[in-house]
């Protein structure tokens, strides 16, 4: 199973529009943060988890020629927002794409596409088959079998997403010993750490190794990463050995 990060930025992205700070002003590539998303690929399948404003630009950038499915985390739109752009895939392959999402995931995706919803067959609207999923393992189409775990975002309700060794978690504040017990065995995980100081809805640095070694995998990267947090380079040196700051491109065989 190959996974690469789309994206590990936060919902404005780095660098912040009109924001001229260390970060944002840096040069180094692993600087530059699309919106939180990654990708799976299982014998040349591929499965994308959330599609958000920078749907069409990580695409393009990882020149994906096919789309499995999309699983999504949750409705916040830095995580739905460019779900139009499977339009390119119904017209390569010919077909719906297959999404799996909570019910509350659904009526978001029917507020703000309502017109691939309509019933109007319409040339050229985006063509989707939804699958409604709950806290229980599920399996996608083509056989991927995916055990949601239960987080909360403040009060929200999030999925992340383990599947087989690995974990994916974004958008993390809370979640319960019971959930926890479900990732542990995990060899690689991905988890939201937004910045050092402590955050309403995210996990902080600390609350983030906190996570990490509880589940006690392999290896951990950080994801959802705000300009506020510090440039990767000085993420990457004040963290234990194991775990690493993710960067948009960055992936790894698990």
């Amino acid at each position: 199973m190959k996974v690469t990060v789309l994206g590990s930025g936060t919902s404005q992205g780095v660098p912040v529009i009109a924001c001229d700070c260390k970060v944002c002003s840096s040069e180094d590539s692993k600087d530059k943060r699309l919106r939180s998303s990654i990708m799976i690929t299982i014998k040349d399948k591929n499965y994308v988890i959330d599609s958000g404003p920078d749907f069409r630009q990580q695409m393009l950038r990882e020149r994906v020629q096919s789309l499995e499915a999309i699983l999504f985390t949750h409705e916040h739109k830095d995580h739905i927002a460019g779900l139009d752009d499977v339009r390119a895939f119904n017209f390569k392959q010919k077909r719906p794409v297959n999404i799996y999402c909570s019910k509350n995931v659904e009526v978001a995706l029917k507020r703000e596409f309502h017109y691939a919803f309509s019933g109007d067959n319409y040339p050229g609207i985006p063509q989707i088959n939804i699958n409604l999923i709950e806290n229980k393992q599920f399996e996608v189409f083509s056989g991927l079998k995916v055990i949601p775990i239960q987080v909360f975002h403040y009060k929200m309700p999030v999925f992340g997403f383990r599947i087989g060794d690995f974990t994916y978690i974004t958008d993390a504040k809370t979640i319960s010993d019971e959930e926890i017990n479900k990732i542990k065995g995990s060899k690689v995980m991905i988890v939201n750490a937004l910045q050092e100081k402590e955050h309403i809805s995210h996990f902080n640095l600390k609350e983030a190794l906190s996570f990490i070694e509880k589940v006690n995998p392999e290896k951990a990267y950080l994801t959802h990463i705000s300009h506020l947090f510090g440039t990767t380079d000085y993420i990457n040196s004040i963290l234990p050995k194991n775990v690493f700051a993710a960067n948009d491109g960055l992936f790894f065989n698990v």
